[in-house]
């Protein structure tokens, strides 16, 4: 049977501790280990030096329980932080648009821990300027971009691939792809070499992020043969580089992404991570790396709790992304800002993505404050049924007119024309001059493409019409930090946010320890509120 510390045993009179406030602090001291012990029948709760000064051996009737210290430092893969120069295993994930911004992967990275700058939907010229004033600030110190799978233009994505090249950009977040692609190898393989001891070294690094084991089957792997060798025969890499690449994984470290804001497809973590971890396993096996597979988990860890539950499972770091965009450094307008911390988890739903639009591909929005989810809900629908944009009814069109596109839909098709020859992409133009459905179509993401603009900008006339990226960790996020500092947006930073999950994860991590030697605490010494960050550190 198991021992209850409740409240009448933690206000005895002989109780070493007689308030709960003091065995809070213990619990709080989480890198101190300590000891519960029963003295004479009465119970004491201390770090093992001073039990030994305290209380002679001989007095001591019962060990009850050992609680190790745990760290934030501790959680997490050691060989995942050592291989990316990290103190604590977080990543702030890449939110496009430059929603992770440069200021919030400088934070990250000042605080021990690294953070991907969001470089879908940016321009070369803006990528550019990022990672310019990036390398200037951080000098050594861990950072990364976004490279986001660019299905409708994959001369952007090697465009992408070859400013990071160029600089020198170490490290790359890999998002949305359904398979390997010429430029994702291309970026891996180039400048690989073996070294005098006849190791592999590869100075471009991916963590990849996924939720299906097909997309985490191929970055587990090699590259492609035939992909390395249409790098090899174009004569962008070396044979050598060619050579080595089969030996080599296409990323070292995966996330897997379970019901996340953005594109998802909603996996539930407590399977999609044991299932990954499962297939790295299996790769170290048949491919015999030299280097560790680690597998990371991203997807409603908002809360100590779903922290300390993916540290549990053996993720080797954690990813957030929703309960980012809620913070100072998050390059999105205050209102939006606000919606987010006004967001319960119920407050979000699916709608169809921009750049994946015909083929039905969906992001995880927030639906509160906005109509955007349902009017982009209807385009879609209406463009699956529907062949030009004339066939549709006269009371839709006019609706998509007034309220959607806020002018005509003739305007609109000139509007988006114009962003194709300025992006100079002018296969799109002539594919829609031809094609009335594909002309519809491009309208139509154009809609859904500027949304998530608005949103960013905060432009106060389409507040309506705002694509905000949400999952439902934003919901539990919001009421666990209720009451606290953090409550509000304007002192939630991204860095003491994630140092506050860790140290929270800490401590549950302590009270699972106890929980599994028969120790049940009352909730009041267990819970933890978020604490300023000095608070936190030594």
């Amino acid at each position: 049977m198991s021992r209850t510390l409740n409240q009448q045993f933690l206000n005895s009179d002989n109780y070493a501790m007689d308030n709960p406030t003091d065995f809070k602090k213990k619990l709080m001291q989480i890198s101190k280990p300590a000891y519960i012990t029963e003295t004479n029948g009465q119970f004491s709760f201390s770090t093992k030096e001073e039990a030994l000064l305290e209380t002679s051996a001989s007095d001591i009737t019962g060990k009850i329980a050992f609680l190790p210290g745990v760290g934030l430092e501790n959680l997490g893969d050691t060989r995942f932080k050592k291989r990316h120069g990290l103190t604590y295993p977080y990543v702030a994930g890449a939110m496009a648009n430059g929603i992770s911004s440069a200021q919030m992967v400088k934070t990250m990275a000042e605080n021990g821990m690294v953070g991907f700058l969001g470089a879908g939907g940016l321009s070369l010229d803006k990528i550019e300027e990022n990672i310019i004033e990036l390398k200037q600030s951080l000098q050594d110190k861990p950072f990364g971009f976004n490279l986001i799978h660019s299905l409708g233009d994959p001369a952007h994505e090697m465009a992408t691939v070859e400013l990071y090249l160029k600089h020198q950009i170490r490290l790359i977040s890999a998002a949305a792809f359904m398979r390997m692609t010429l430029p994702l190898v291309y970026y891996r393989v180039k400048g690989i070499f073996q070294d005098q001891a006849n190791d592999i070294i590869t100075p471009n690094r991916i963590i990849a992020k996924v939720s299906r084991i097909e997309i985490a089957r191929q970055f587990f792997a090699p590259p492609p043969e035939k992909l390395v060798t249409q790098l090899l025969e174009s004569g962008l890499i070396t044979r050598e580089e060619a050579e080595l690449s089969q030996k080599i994984p296409m990323a070292q470290d995966l996330t897997a992404e379970a019901d996340s804001g953005g594109h998802t497809d909603n996996r539930p973590a407590l399977t999609l991570l044991p299932t990954m971890i499962a297939l790295k396993n299996e790769f170290m096996e048949t491919y015999q790396y030299k280097t560790p597979l680690c597998v990371g988990m991203a997807g409603g860890i908002a809360t100590p709790e779903s922290a300390a539950a993916a540290f549990g499972m053996g993720a080797a770091y954690i990813l957030t992304g929703s309960i980012n965009q809620s913070c100072v450094e998050a390059g999105v307008c205050e209102e939006v800002k606000k919606l987010l911390c006004q967001a319960e988890q119920a407050d979000v739903a699916m709608a169809p993505a921009a750049d994946m639009f015909e083929i039905g591909a969906r992001v995880q929005v927030l639906k509160r404050g906005t109509m955007f989810p349902v009017r982009a809900e209807k385009l879609y629908q209406l463009y699956k049924t529907h062949s030009c944009f004339e066939e549709i009814n006269e009371k839709s069109r006019k609706e998509i007119e007034e309220k959607f596109l806020l002018t005509g839909f003739e305007n609109a098709w000139q509007s988006t024309k114009l962003f194709f020859e300025k992006s100079g992409n002018p296969k799109e133009i002539q594919r829609a001059q031809t094609d009335p459905k594909y002309k519809m179509a491009l309208v139509f993401r154009s809609y859904l493409g500027q949304s998530s603009r608005w949103a960013i900008n905060g432009i106060p006339q389409r507040k309506m019409d705002y694509q905000i990226w949400c999952g439902p960790s934003i919901g539990a996020f919001n009421q666990w930090v209720k009451g606290s500092f953090l409550e509000s947006h304007e002192n939630r930073k991204t860095a003491e946010v994630a140092l506050n999950l860790l140290f929270g994860a800490c401590i549950c991590t302590r009270v699972s320890f106890l929980r599994a030697q028969g120790i049940e605490l009352p909730l009041e010494i267990t819970s933890f509120k978020p604490m300023q960050k000095q608070e936190l550190l030594p």
